[in-house]
C-alpha cells in the first residue's frame, strides 16, 4: 500500500517555465493513490494547458474562481478543508509575494488562503531566476511565509532557462515526491 493512497493533495502551479516538471509530479502523485487536485494561475496555462493536468489527474482542473467545476458551493472553502497536503510548485517570485502579502486574485492563492496551515502542511517550491531568487524582497516573502507555517523546499543550483546559471531552480519532480511522501509520513 502506498503511503499515498487515498492521500487528497493540492498541487497548485504558478507561472514559470518549469511548470513542465509538475506534470510528472501529478502523474506520480496520481499512480501512487492520490487524489489530485490542480489548480492553475492564469499564467501557468500559458506553459502547460489545464488539459495535460486533467488528463494527468483525472479530475477537473482549477483555474478560476468565477467557474464552479464541481459543485455550486464556494470550492476554494471546501477543497482546502478537505485536504491533507497542498504544495506549490513551481513557486514564482509573484506567487511568493500574493502569499506573503495575503493577496487572493487567483484561484491558487485563494484555495490556500482557505488551508488550516496548523492542519494541513503546505509546501512551496519557489523557482526563478537566480537574481530574482537573491532580491532582498524575496527573501523577506520567504521569511514571512515561513512564519506563516509554509514550508518552504529549498531550489536547486544549475542552469536556468534564462541561460543563467544559479540558484532558482524548481527541484526534480521525483524529489518533490519524495518531500510530499515524507511529510505525509511524519503527519501519520
Amino acid at each position: 500500500m502506498s503511503s499515498l493512497s487515498n492521500a487528497r493533495i493540492l498541487v497548485g502551479v504558478g507561472g514559470g517555465i518549469a511548470a513542465y516538471k509538475v506534470c510528472t509530479l501529478v502523474s506520480q502523485l496520481a499512480q501512487r493513490g492520490a487524489s489530485v487536485t490542480v489548480a492553475m494561475t492564469p499564467a501557468a496555462t500559458k506553459f502547460v494547458t489545464p488539459l495535460t493536468f486533467q488528463a494527468l489527474s483525472a479530475r477537473p482542473v482549477y483555474t478560476s474562481a468565477w467557474e464552479h467545476i464541481e459543485s455550486q458551493d464556494p470550492q476554494h472553502i471546501s477543497l482546502a478543508r478537505e485536504l491533507d497536503l497542498a504544495i506549490v510548485a513551481p513557486c514564482t517570485m509573484d506567487l511568493c509575494a500574493k502569499l506573503a502579502a495575503g493577496f487572493t486574485d487567483d484561484i491558487v492563492c485563494l484555495i490556500l488562503s482557505a488551508v488550516d496551515r496548523a492542519k494541513t502542511p503546505v509546501l512551496l517550491a519557489p523557482s526563478m531566476n537566480e537574481v530574482m531568487w537573491g532580491q532582498p524582497s524575496t527573501q523577506r516573502n520567504l521569511a514571512t511565509l515561513r512564519g506563516d507555517g509554509f514550508k518552504v523546499i529549498e531550489p536547486g543550483a544549475g542552469w536556468q532557462a534564462c541561460r543563467a546559471v544559479g540558484v532558482g531552480r524548481l527541484p526534480e519532480a521525483m524529489d518533490l515526491l519524495s518531500i510530499v511522501e515524507e511529510t505525509l509520513k511524519s503527519r501519520a
